[in-house]
């Protein structure tokens, strides 16, 4: 009774000796974010860029975008009043103090009007042409961000896995999992960081086209409109 009780009592220290260095094991298996960013080699520094810039720009578009949807309500139906009124210079004022393409497109209707419809017309398109290019500037480098830092990822993929295989020939001996997993895993950081980029750069892109179509119809159909006011027998 009193031999088993005693290999009962010296085993405990073992299984906990076993415990800690399966712990230990595992720590040192474990990789920092910090440490596998920089693992991913020259590549992360432009995708490090590529993610300040899709960033700067979304932000910028978007607040941009916001602004130049905001007309006051009610702002053409005051247009619209005003203009059948007589009330040229009031209806300029208004629209100089709204500041929004809509806004500007109408102003240069009103500042024609007693020329011929056809040339009201055109200076409107002109202006709302002007305007579309205003509300897409930067849009083209965000879509430029979403298909080339996934494509980026992979090249700096690509150069990393040559490396590891230059290493893993260059190895005298066995090779070791280790060094193999190792070098694998690293060349695969840039890849998962260029999908990571690009794919929200995607979404954000496709949100500001929408907005921006949005924005476009607004134009159209105020444009339309002001052009049907004008064509009214009481003008």
């Amino acid at each position: 009774m009193l031999s088993i009780l005693l290999q009962i009592t010296t085993s405990a220290p073992a299984d906990t000796t076993t415990l800690a260095a399966g712990t230990e094991a595992a720590a040192e298996t474990s990789v920092s974010l910090i440490d596998l960013t920089l693992a991913g080699g020259w590549a992360m520094y432009p995708l490090a860029l590529l993610s300040l810039a899709a960033v700067y720009i979304f932000v910028e578009r978007y607040l941009t975008l916001k602004k130049a949807a905001k007309n006051p309500e009610g702002f053409n139906d005051r247009i619209k009043s005003m203009v059948l009124a007589g009330d040229i210079n009031g209806a300029k004022m208004l629209c100089a103090q709204t500041n929004t393409p809509v806004s500007r497109m109408l102003s240069k209707g009103i500042s024609r009007i007693g020329n011929p419809l056809k040339n009201i017309e055109t200076s409107i398109e002109n202006v709302g042409k002007i305007e579309i290019s205003r509300l897409e500037r930067n849009l083209s480098g965000l879509a430029t961000i979403a298909g080339a830092a996934p494509m980026l990822g992979f090249l700096g993929t690509v150069t990393g896995m040559i490396q590891a295989f230059i290493a893993i020939a260059q190895a005298e001996g066995s090779i070791s999992p280790k060094l193999l997993s190792g070098g694998i895993y690293e060349a695969m950081v840039t890849t998962a960081a260029g999908l990571i980029i690009g794919l929200p750069a995607y979404v954000g892109y496709n949100y500001l086209v929408g907005k921006i179509d949005s924005i476009v119809h607004s134009m159209e159909y105020s444009s339309i409109e002001f052009l049907d006011l004008l064509q009214e027998p009481q003008l």
